[in-house]
């Protein structure tokens, strides 16, 4: 109990002295997860879709010749990101290229450079699971839009990607999380993010385990918050259950043709809609048109 008591008053001397800093890490933390989350949607987006190009031997040779050679190019993008880890990215990107073209190319931004980074990164992980979206669509979408004169971009836009992005949903999510854990590793190029803020304090105040504590409690903070907003969008896209303008069509209301989540089909002994049809029969008796 004496230590959990001292633990405590460290914690409480740190937020006094370094609170503001731990707010700025934070927040810088959450923009950069944020923008680079939403990049590396973008190229993992592209890699997708050029990666899922049909092309069949019918096609003429150019056209074969260069969706391989896209196809590899991708492949190796995907393979040496998804295979290194990102501080060593981090370091190839911002002191690498410095010393290969001596000091022609550099960062004179920190916060260009870590954006670049980790949207590379995750750009690279996104590839595969809008790959995977994609492929998740019934092939027989892809042949009905192609049944009707739409091209294999617009079947894209208007069909599959749709669709595909609700499925690979949660790994955008996900993504995201990691991006706002895994960005600790930009304290390598000196960016200010939330572990740089626990790193100076460290050296300032030498209480390394409050501080770590502090870390702990806010990464948890905010992955829980971003985990609560990312399912209630999902919840958002999946769209009310109320299908009660389908029962204006007459037509599908007497075939029977759909199911209410929540409700059952207009035939089913249990729902709501069958009794109150159930009961007017038996005081009215029924019509001449549904005899």
């Amino acid at each position: 109990m004496e230590k959990i008591t001292q633990l405590c008053a460290d914690i409480v001397k740190l937020w006094s002295k370094y609170g503001g800093s731990y707010l700025t890490g934070m927040r810088n933390t959450l923009v950069l997860a944020l923008i680079a989350t939403a990049i590396g949607c973008v190229i993992g987006f592209i890699c997708g879709i050029l990666n899922t190009i049909p092309c069949t031997d019918r096609d003429p040779l150019p056209k074969r010749v260069l969706l391989r050679l896209i196809r590899i190019i991708v492949r190796v993008y995907v393979e040496v990101f998804r295979g290194t880890p990102m501080v060593l990215q981090a370091v190839f990107v911002y002191y690498g290229l410095p010393y290969f073209t001596d000091n022609a190319v550099k960062f004179t931004n920190i916060w260009v450079a870590a954006i670049l980074v980790v949207s590379i990164n995750t750009g690279a992980y996104m590839a595969e699971s809008v790959r995977g979206g994609i492929i998740s669509i019934d092939p027989g979408q892809t042949e009905g839009a192609k049944a009707i004169g739409m091209t294999h971009v617009q079947t894209m836009l208007h069909v599959i990607l749709p669709q595909a992005l609700r499925n690979i949903m949660p790994q955008i999510g996900n993504n995201f999380i990691i991006n706002v854990k895994d960005t600790s590793v930009m304290f390598i190029i000196g960016f200010p993010d939330f572990f740089a803020a626990h790193r100076a304090a460290v050296g300032a105040s030498y209480l390394y385990f409050p501080s770590a504590t502090v870390e702990m409690a806010g990464y948890l903070c905010m992955t829980l918050i971003a985990s609560f907003l990312l399912r209630w969008v999902e919840k958002k896209m999946d769209g009310s259950s109320n299908y009660e303008l389908v029962q204006e069509d007459q037509l599908t209301m007497t075939a029977g043709t759909y199911n209410h989540p929540d409700k059952g089909t207009p035939f089913d002994e249990h729902s709501k809609e069958f009794r109150n049809r159930t009961e007017q029969e038996l005081k009215f008796g029924r019509t001449r048109g549904d005899r």
